[in-house]
């Protein structure tokens, strides 16, 4: 795990005070109206939408403006776009369930493998952990899926079971590993600085 140099200044997201975090490489922020057809654009590869767990395919530009305006409503909730050069390659986020909160992820294609999901994971998991203040966090990977698997536990998730969970743009169940996170083995486990806030 590599140390991250983070800066912090707090901004506002639209719904609620969301900040943005850098990282590294990226930039983290809230989600807006003007993101649509990029995210249309990303969304257009099936396999992004085949190993998560509520994105449909095809997806529309009505897809992308729908959830645009749906995220950061709740308390404890924070879904980012994730930037690199202010180009959006990808989206994560943590979202309050009766289980739990649970974190979840994708990156463009052309992103796969450069190691930005894992960035922009740790950063939202300081997140979850400090300003969100959760005790423990949850996530769930297709078992098909063994590079999301590696971003789970590259930030310290532990397996806990295997479960059915519903596909949206297969229209079935498919096998999902199911991974837990909490507060103190985040704090044992953790190599890298917390996520800044950036203007």
């Amino acid at each position: 795990m590599t140390m991250l140099s983070q800066q912090a200044v707090t901004t506002l997201g639209p719904q609620n005070a969301v900040p943005a975090l850098k990282t590294e490489r990226l930039v983290l922020r809230a989600p807006c109206a003007e993101d649509a057809a990029a995210m249309t654009r990303l969304l257009a590869d099936r396999r992004i939408a085949i190993n998560t767990a509520r994105i449909p395919y095809p997806y529309a530009i009505a897809d992308a403006e729908q959830f645009i305006a749906s995220v950061n409503r709740l308390d404890g909730e924070a879904t980012f776009v994730v930037t690199l050069d202010a180009m959006m390659i990808g989206v994560c986020g943590v979202e309050p369930r009766e289980g739990g909160p649970e974190i979840g992820y994708w990156a463009g294609v052309s992103h796969w493998g450069q190691g930005y999901a894992t960035e922009a994971v740790r950063a939202l998991i300081d997140h979850a952990f400090t300003d969100l203040q959760h005790e423990m966090l949850q996530a769930g990977t297709r078992v098909s899926n063994p590079a999301s698997r590696r971003v789970l536990e590259k930030c310290g998730f532990q397996w806990t079971g295997v479960r059915l969970s519903r596909v949206r743009a297969l229209n079935s169940a498919a096998p999902t590993d199911r991974y837990r996170l909490d507060r103190r083995l985040w704090l044992s486990l953790k190599s890298w600085s917390c996520a800044g806030r950036v203007a």
